[in-house]
């Protein structure tokens, strides 16, 4: 339903907790377009001064906005980078994984996910982001709507297999060495230190799509700290790996863990590979 027709079938709605409900939900959808515009109109006058070689007094003089008030634009809207995570808000979602205590199947979250949940929930909310989180059960097939991040793993959720199977940059692979990242752009394959050796490095992939008018960025360690090391890097290098041009983008991150498998460092391994819209 769009945005308007939404807005009346509020305004309509005879019954007061659903209707607060859904004004509450449609406040969050304007607050995030409101963010999303103070970005694009950052990026038009920085476009304007660079490419029409325009002051910015003279482009203020045309949008009828003082100086003063286009540094306050310039220094205050979100940066252009924050477009890699779409328009908002974004939906988060980790594996509940299922482990035996005492006998009895019990769900989880592994401690490494939430960290990586924990990673990405600081970086949106820098960006002015509004989130949510859902869990992954091991037969979640499909993606939410909307923009999200999908942090999961092929063996986790067929939901990763289905992504994974619409990328022909990246893809993972199971032989008798274990899981490996196969790079079909640079026709590389790559393990996981950890699994190989017992070294305390492992890798993960990183992935940002555009489908149907959403972005679904996809987070998929060999391991669940693999996961974290993708969010870590992230987190400092996102301007580095948002391409405003691509359908997809995607990369392969290795990261260092300590004794208690907490990420101490990060870095590019492949990529970043992309395919312009």
């Amino acid at each position: 339903m769009a945005i308007e027709d939404e807005f009346d079938a509020i305004r309509s709605d005879p019954d007061p907790i659903r209707r607060g409900q859904r004004a509450g939900e449609l406040i969050a959808v304007y607050q995030q377009r409101s963010t999303e515009l103070a970005r694009l109109r950052k990026a038009a006058i920085e476009q304007a001064n660079r490419d029409l070689g325009l002051s910015f007094s003279e482009i203020g003089e045309r949008l009828g906005l003082t100086k003063g008030r286009i540094s306050q634009i310039r220094t205050s809207a979100p940066p252009p980078e924050r477009a890699f995570f779409g328009v908002g808000p974004v939906a988060i979602g980790v594996p509940r994984r299922i482990g035996v205590e005492e006998g009895r199947e019990r769900p989880y979250i592994d401690s490494n996910d939430e960290a990586t949940r924990d990673h990405l929930l600081r970086k949106l909310g820098e960006l002015s982001f509004a989130t949510t989180q859902f869990d992954i059960k091991p037969d979640t097939e499909r993606v939410p709507p909307g923009d999200c991040i999908i942090v999961c793993g092929p063996k986790s959720a067929p939901i990763a297999r289905n992504l994974l199977d619409n990328d022909p940059l990246l893809a993972f692979d199971r032989t008798e060495a274990g899981w490996a990242i196969v790079d079909n752009h640079g026709e590389g394959r790559h393990l996981s230190p950890y699994r190989t050796d017992g070294t305390r490095k492992d890798i993960g992939y990183l992935s940002r799509r555009i489908t149907d008018n959403r972005v679904i960025v996809h987070i998929a360690g060999i391991t669940a700290v693999g996961s974290e090391g993708v969010a870590h890097w992230l987190s400092a290098n996102l301007s580095r790996v948002y391409d405003p041009a691509a359908q997809l983008t995607d990369c392969i991150i290795e990261c260092e863990f300590d004794e208690d498998f907490h990420v101490t460092g990060s870095r590019l391994l492949v990529g970043p590979y992309s395919v312009a819209t």
